[in-house]
């Protein structure tokens, strides 16, 4: 009996845990889209300025000001560690958005100290100007949410290397414990930034039996570990979005071609690094290479857009 009634126990607190995450759970592409923020790469006249050299200040410290920026000033270089070498607009690859005629490409050839070949994975960042085209954060009360879709390219034409090779993430605010600087600077509870996101990431075949393939990887768990999503079997069209909902979790969703997301995309939910969302400050993009000279994979990007349903 006592066993019986434990298990109903443990079955019930599973449902009202499952519940609550349901409860909060946003879908992307839910609600009223921010204008302001985002772009869908129509305009034929879309163009970057670079700014060279770039920036790799996570290496060197070096800014390397001032930075990247598209010319409609809604993306720019991040000064953390660069932008992509290559980032222009082109024609949508085949079978995109209905209606859509311009997409975004990335690629680099040099992900980390401008003029230096590190031979190790290095990244670039490509930013989504959101705080200052706003004004503001936005707060998780207001339940953002951002959706992008993403061209894979045919496995030959991969980066012939394994582990990431494009991240699509976020800039979230919280408060934490953190040591005050000095010997006797004790700690406070502080504001701090954290990077959830999910990556895509690369396992090369053999040629023979095993075939290329990919899969997603998320960022992160409790301890800030990452964590396997889907696999990825055939390349072509995905749609990715990330929601914020009010009681500070981070809900990743995906799923293979270009339908809007549904419930039945939801991936995971989590509280990455233990932590409680609390703003989202802006969503970005990684191009990642083995930083050796050669080129890494060819990403495009379609109508990266920002929602929000204000309560």
């Amino acid at each position: 009996m006592r066993l019986a009634r434990f298990a109903l126990l443990v079955l019930a607190t599973t449902v009202i845990a499952k519940s609550q995450v349901y409860a909060q759970l946003i879908v992307p592409g839910t609600g009223q889209r921010l204008a302001k923020v985002g772009d869908d790469f129509e305009n034929e006249n879309w163009k970057y300025v670079f700014n060279l050299p770039k920036s790799s200040d996570e290496n060197d410290k070096q800014q390397r000001l001032p930075a990247g920026k598209s010319a409609n000033n809604r993306w720019y270089e991040g000064v953390m560690r660069g932008q992509p070498d290559d980032i222009r607009r082109i024609e949508t690859p085949p079978d995109g958005l209905p209606g859509s005629a311009g997409a975004l490409f990335l690629r680099s050839s040099q992900t980390g100290v401008p003029g230096y070949f590190s031979g190790t994975m290095q990244q670039d960042d490509f930013i989504a100007d959101v705080n200052s085209r706003l004004g503001y954060s936005i707060p998780v009360s207001w339940s953002p949410n951002v959706v992008v879709r993403v061209f894979l390219p045919p496995w030959e034409e991969w980066e012939r290397r394994n582990g990431p090779s494009f991240g699509f993430r976020a800039a979230c605010q919280t408060h934490r414990m953190k040591k005050k600087p000095g010997r006797w600077g004790g700690s406070s509870y502080q504001a701090d930034t954290y990077w959830p996101g999910m990556f895509i990431i690369f396992h090369k075949g053999d040629g023979k039996s095993v075939p290329d393939s990919a899969s997603l990887s998320l960022r992160g768990g409790p301890n800030g570990g990452d964590f396997a999503g889907p696999k990825i079997r055939e390349t072509g069209w995905w749609t990715l979005g990330m929601s914020f909902s009010p009681d500070g979790q981070v809900h990743y969703f995906g799923h293979a071609g270009l339908e809007d997301l549904t419930a039945e995309d939801h991936i995971s939910s989590q509280f990455p690094y233990g932590f409680r969302c609390e703003s989202l400050d802006t969503f970005f993009f990684n191009v990642v290479s083995g930083d050796n000279g050669k080129w890494s994979t060819p990403w495009v990007i379609d109508d990266a857009m920002l929602y929000y349903t204000r309560r």
